[in-house]
């Protein structure tokens, strides 16, 4: 309780100096008490029409700046309280030649439309392939909260996994690999918007910190996005190389934890006439090493025990992109890329039970597996730009492989063979999707969309080399989406429905039991509406609801075991029911001076959410069963505040504070061995602060703190954590270069801490690799001329439609 006060009492301070500093100056003050002008307009590129979002507008009067602001996603702007006289407007562009003209506000034209502006590309050589700001900006928008990332979150670690603990709402758990938005795992990643069969860590932890451009949180998705993820979507946007020529990027690190382990990637681009060559090559390598303690209590008075355990597992793992643009014409682009992963696990478990009771023999268990896994991915896409603004079509196909194969050998205490373990993991997957985007004119707006998938999942296990168990899954999801957008003067607003067709089935057969089988068929609407009104430049109010789903994935279902330790496994339920989820949420943006700060609230109507639960074992009863059930009814709601400000030129604040709550029934397995229907009310507080202090200007300090407090579960409960870092960033080579080091978790305080009651007396302490020395060395390579054309206008993950989402 006393950090959540300490906490408070700080933002607090915040808020009170940010909104003292919102106070118009002195000197507009006159200027505006008959300031009744307004003026708009939309910029874009000379050449391809393609609108700019975030060209400067200055509005001067004689050579004093009165007003500014930026265009929007679509090239658009509008000022407003202008002063009727005759004013002076710029209008720039990072490497376009500058527009300059003049506009004469009077009482019989108050509101001037200078329509479409077309900037020119400057013909200077540019030496720097990535511009990266120095400090890290959060933008509101009408879906989305938009994360531009700065030099003082690249500081913050090797890989987008790394950055993600430092932004406002998100959490990486390294301890079960899971990555949760607004306190919730269910969670999508995409990555330029295009979603991947790897798990959500295994994603994050390809991607270089300095290849992140953006981080798009989109908390309540309208319905051109695939309905799954009750917590929403974190969509990555990767940098896009628009230069011509040949250039590149290399980063290479060294995190010094139990043991080194080391990361670095190469990405190379070469444009010329028509084509656009690109390819990514990242190697993550080393050794990770987590341990833990679980009592038991109060379960079986003779038997109660301590099981401990520690992980091992080494990675080498190589990820390569290649792809290449072929533009056609002007209207026309066709684009092809592959990824490939490939990773040599090596995985040591070892498990022991020492009980209590010193007439019962302890046990020991060690689980030696290894396996070569690998990922492919092969995307085909196609982009028409009609002769009209904005109206585009998108059509793109995307195939994903991915073989996860396990050979494991278990072994006692004195290193005597039990079993051997062959697992097979084989998923196929495909995605195609057509996306049509229609302005029916400057303010109006309709998008229509169409997506094919197809998952296919088998796995099968062996013990001793002889068949025990095969499961299969299949599932195929059509749908068809629409968007209606309006924009007013100081309103607008968007409505959609997503119409799909889901259907399931799976077969599980295990030796010595019938065969089991599964199907589902479900056709649902998912409706969305946004509404946004921003009475002034510096306010923005937004309000939005959305209704999605969480489907049971292969892992849930999968009657398999997915890992065993001596007293305890898990496995999947072939029984579980999608969970639906109605979201509404309200925020507001106030911009300040020297930042901003935002303000939200939510609230879900959750029916039958997915958990994990703990329960007697009906195939091995000697031990525990880890698995997955649907609870009947749970309501979540939460306050949350976040934003930047820069107290000094030196010195700059990120900050996020929320308190989630949940009101959650459902039935659980007590110590008697029945099941109970029981409910809860739990509260989630989370803080988080980064400073960045600049010395120089090619040197800086990073300090980040953050707190996550108790959270109460219907069977399971986790204690508080907290962590401080450590960072510094060094400039090189006139920008082109960067040298970073970070000291995580200085007083090695961050540990998972979790206990339980039902269906017996649980505390378990879990351990990580949480204190480290990261070392990070980046530089970019190459020159050439600032070309407009970016790779693909749907890398920007607004304009596309459903199909990939």
């Amino acid at each position: 309780m006393k950090v959540k006060a300490i906490m408070f009492c700080l933002l607090a301070s915040i808020a009170s100096m940010q909104a003292q500093q919102s106070v118009p100056s002195t000197i507009n003050t006159a200027v505006k008490i008959d300031a009744t002008g307004t003026l708009s307009g939309k910029i874009i590129d000379s050449k391809t029409k393609d609108p700019l979002p975030y060209a400067t507008i200055t509005v001067k009067d004689e050579d004093k700046v009165i007003s500014g602001s930026l265009t929007n996603e679509n090239g658009t702007f509008n000022l407003s309280n202008l002063p009727l006289k005759n004013l002076k407007i710029e209008i720039a562009f990072i490497g376009y030649t500058k527009f300059e003209t003049s506009v004469n506000l009077t009482k019989e034209e108050k509101n001037i439309n200078l329509k479409t502006v077309s900037l020119e590309e400057e013909a200077k050589q540019l030496s720097e392939v990535v511009i990266t700001k120095d400090k890290t900006a959060i933008v509101q928008k009408i879906d989305r909260k938009v994360v531009t990332v700065g030099k003082d979150l690249q500081a913050t670690g090797a890989t987008a996994a790394e950055i993600m603990n430092n932004i406002p709402t998100v959490s990486v758990d390294l301890q079960n690999n899971t990555v949760s938005l607004r306190g919730n795992e269910n969670v999508k990643i995409l990555i330029n918007g295009k979603p991947s069969n790897l798990t959500a860590l295994q994603a994050l932890q390809q991607i270089p910190s300095t290849s992140i451009k953006q981080i798009e949180l989109i908390t309540n998705p309208s319905a051109k996005y695939n309905p799954e993820g009750m917590s929403g979507i974190i969509n990555i946007v990767l940098n896009k190389n628009s230069m011509l020529g040949f250039n590149g990027n290399v980063n290479t690190g060294v995190v010094f934890g139990i043991v080194p382990k080391f990361n670095g990637s190469l990405d190379m681009n070469y444009k010329v006439n028509k084509f656009n060559f690109y390819s990514t090559y990242s190697l993550n390598h080393g050794k990770n090493i987590n341990q833990g303690i679980v009592h038991w209590d109060n379960y079986n008075s003779a038997n109660d025990y301590d099981l401990s355990f520690k992980i091992t597992e080494f990675n080498k793992e190589h990820f390569t992109k290649l792809g290449t643009d072929y533009y056609i014409n002007e209207k026309n682009t066709l684009s092809f890329y592959t990824l490939q992963t490939f990773n040599s696990p090596v995985f040591k478990f070892e498990n022991g039970v020492n009980y209590y009771d010193s007439a019962t023999t302890d046990q020991a268990q060690i689980q030696n597996s290894t396996g070569k896994s690998k990922n492919q991915t092969y995307n085909l896409a196609y982009k028409h730009i009609f002769d009209k603004e904005d109206k585009t079509l998108d059509i793109e196909a995307n195939y994903n492989t991915d073989e996860s194969p396990e050979n494991s050998l278990f072994v006692d205490g004195n290193n005597t063979f039990l079993r051997k373990n062959n697992v097979t993991k084989d998923g196929k997957n495909f995605i195609g999707n057509i996306d049509f985007v229609n302005p029916i004119n400057e303010t109006t707006k309709i998008e229509l969309g169409l997506e094919s998938r197809f998952d296919e999942t088998s796995n099968t296990f062996f013990v001793n080399d002889n068949f025990d168990a095969d499961f299969n899954f299949e599932r195929n999801i059509q749908s068809a989406y629409g968007n209606f957008s309006k924009q007013y003067t100081k309103w607008s607003y968007q409505v959609g429905l997503r119409l799909e067709s889901y259907d399931v089935k799976g077969t599980f057969k295990k030796t010595g039991f019938a065969n089991e089988t599964f199907s589902d068929y479900i056709f649902t609407a998912y409706p969305s509406a946004f509404l946004t009104y921003n009475p002034s430049e510096n306010n923005s109010f937004n309000f939005n609801y959305s209704r999605r789903v969480d489907r049971p994935n292969m892992h849930q279902v999968n009657k398999i075991r997915q890992w065993s330790a001596s007293t305890i496994e898990q496995i999947g339920n072939s029984e579980l029911k999608p969970q639906f989820t109605n979201s509404i949420e309200a925020n507001y943006t106030r911009k300040l001076e020297k930042g901003s700060i935002t303000a939200g609230a939510f609230v879900r109507f959750i029916k039958d959410e997915i958990n994990q639960v703990l329960t007697s074992n009906p195939y091995e009863p000697t031990k525990q069963l880890m698995t997955f059930t649907n609870f009947d009814k749970n309501q979540e709601y939460g306050l949350e505040l976040s934003g930047n400000y820069e107290f000094k030129k030196w010195w700059n604040v990120n900050f996020g504070i929320d308190n989630y709550f949940n009101n959650t029934k459902g039935i659980i397995e007590k110590s008697d061995g029945n099941l109970y229907e029981e409910k809860i009310n739990a509260n989630l507080f989370n803080s988080r602060m980064n400073h960045t202090f600049k010395v120089t200007k090619n040197f800086r300090l990073i300090w980040f703190t953050m707190y996550s407090g108790e959270r109460r579960g219907l069977q399971f409960s986790n204690k508080d954590m907290w962590k401080t870092d450590l960072g510094t960033r060094l400039d090189l080579f006139e920008g082109k270069g960067s040298l970073s080091l970070r000291v995580n978790d200085i007083f090695k305080t961050m540990k998972s801490r979790f206990y339980s009651t039902e269906p017996a007396n649980i505390n378990g302490t879990f351990k990580w690799e949480s204190q480290t020395v990261n070392i990070n060395f980046s530089y970019r390579f190459g020159s050439g001329k600032n070309k407009a054309l970016d790779r693909k206008q749907r890398d920007t993950n607004e304009k596309q439609g459903g199909g990939m989402f």
